[in-house]
């Protein structure tokens, strides 16, 4: 597969012309990149209304992931999700029915990522949260086609409101649970409501023996950061609308990327993902489905050693540290010991990410570490860990609001009964606790407590 991003840098490269424009760096090594890092010459193309070689670029890997359109984004998938957002909310707009009541929302799982919020906040929409099952860990939402199929029949049985302008769901999560985007897009697609999903950590999944990419299992839209599971740099993530949807949505989620995108996009970024097309093209399938057997046995050693190995999507390994009583944090820090440096850890669990770069060596120290560790040798009773299960937050102030409302930063311990103004996360996972306008009350506290999380930004009482 042709790399039209990277073969222009390559040329220019070869060129050696005098580089009167930016970067300040002009070309020479500091970090050692500086060569490739170019900014919108001529010939270069603009990112924000792609016509030439980014445009081509995006086409080749919008034909590898079967998509109607993939655009890139230099700024991860957090850009991606505002644009998919204000897309949804532009098309809504343009064809709103003179009939429909109230204000416009987003239907989603409680466990989404601080950036939708974020984008709620910057377009003024609303969020309903989905009922669904009592969650682990704020990382888990555990939303079911059935669930949404008895939301929307409730809005049909009570005709008190309208129904949202998108169901989002985020899956894979943060500790790999999967959801049933297949079914819940069946459920959207009845009731007429686009589905969006923030597939962040999945972007491998179009690439599995079976595709399970959300748009080859009907999302309208979603967003990959390839950077995650895909040999990128971090920043560089995918924005996919399917066919079905290209036509109504591509125009809003250009205008959408511009708005709330850097006119100075990284091509070092555009050439890691134009590189990334032809590392697809040329065997990654296969590479992908050797890693995931060396994975499987991997998980299959382990839990024979009574290692609480859960089950997640393939390029994930995640413990349960809690249940042979040590929190993550501890076996993050004997992991270390063994030359392991994890994605996440927090009070219950450990996570891993693997994709096919790593090597024999790293696959050698997690066996090694699985031989020694007290996970196994000195397993303990389960830990006692806070209930994370709750009534919904009562919501007092609209997101906007409440993000743009005079604020003060306070002592948790201080915090019962005043409204949130800002996104109260740790990162990662970055998912949030406590929202905009959502009341604290003690079974927030105690999460936040449960979360290190010392101080919280609230709005300013009236004087």
């Amino acid at each position: 597969m042709d790399t039209p991003v990277y073969s222009f840098v390559e040329n220019y490269k070869a060129s050696a012309m005098s580089r009167f424009h930016m970067p300040g760096h002009k070309g020479h090594k500091f970090i050692g990149c500086e060569e490739s890092d170019i900014t919108e010459i001529e010939g270069a193309d603009v990112l924000s209304v792609a016509d030439g070689i980014i445009a081509a670029s995006q086409a080749n890997a919008s034909h590898l992931f079967c998509t109607g359109q993939t655009l890139y984004s230099t700024e991860g998938s957090s850009l991606c999700i505002k644009a998919m957002l204000m897309a949804v909310l532009m098309d809504a707009r343009l064809h709103k029915d003179q009939a429909r009541q109230g204000r416009e929302y987003i239907l989603a799982a409680r466990n989404i990522h601080r950036s939708m919020a974020d984008a709620c906040a910057l377009i003024d929409a609303d969020i309903e949260f989905i009922e669904c099952l009592s969650p682990g860990s704020i990382c888990e939402s555990r939303v079911l086609p059935e669930d949404i199929e008895e939301y929307f029949k409730n809005l049909e049985r009570c005709r008190k409101k309208d129904y949202p302008v998108a169901v989002y769901i985020t899956s894979p999560d943060y500790l790999g649970n999967i959801s049933d985007i297949r079914g819940i897009a069946k459920v959207c697609t009845k009731y007429s409501v686009p589905l969006i999903t923030d597939n962040a950590h999945g972007a491998y999944l179009a690439f599995l023996d079976e595709n399970q990419h959300p748009i080859k299992l009907g999302a309208a839209m979603c967003c990959d950061s390839a950077h995650k599971t895909l040999p990128v740099l971090t920043g560089g993530a995918y924005l996919h609308i399917s066919e079905k949807y290209k036509e109504r949505y591509t125009e809003f989620v250009k205008r959408a990327l511009a708005i709330f995108g850097s006119t100075s996009p990284s091509y070092l970024i555009l050439q890691s993902l134009d590189l990334c097309n032809r590392y697809i093209a040329d065997g990654y399938s296969k590479k992908l489905y050797a890693c995931i057997g060396t994975i499987n046995q991997i998980k299959k050693y382990l839990r024979n050693r009574e290692i609480p190995v859960m089950d997640t999507e393939p390029l994930k390994i995640v413990i349960n540290t809690a249940r042979a009583g040590y929190t993550g944090v501890e076996i993050s820090t004997e992991m270390r010991m063994y030359g392991i440096e994890c994605e996440y850890a927090d009070i219950q669990f450990v996570v891993l990410m693997i994709t096919p770069e790593n090597e024999k060596l790293d696959f050698e120290r997690i066996m090694q570490w699985g031989s020694s560790t007290k996970l196994s040798k000195y397993k303990k009773n389960s830990l006692v860990l806070p209930d994370i299960s709750r009534k919904m937050p009562e919501r007092q102030m609209t997101i906007r609001e409440a993000l743009m409302a005079p604020s003060e930063i306070v002592d948790i311990k201080n915090s019962a009964g005043r409204i949130c103004a800002e996104e109260t996360v740790s990162c990662p996972p970055a998912v949030p606790i406590v929202m905009c306008g959502e009341i604290i009350d003690k079974s927030i506290i105690n999460l936040l407590e449960m979360y290190n999380i010392k101080n919280v930004c609230v709005v300013s009482l009236v004087k």
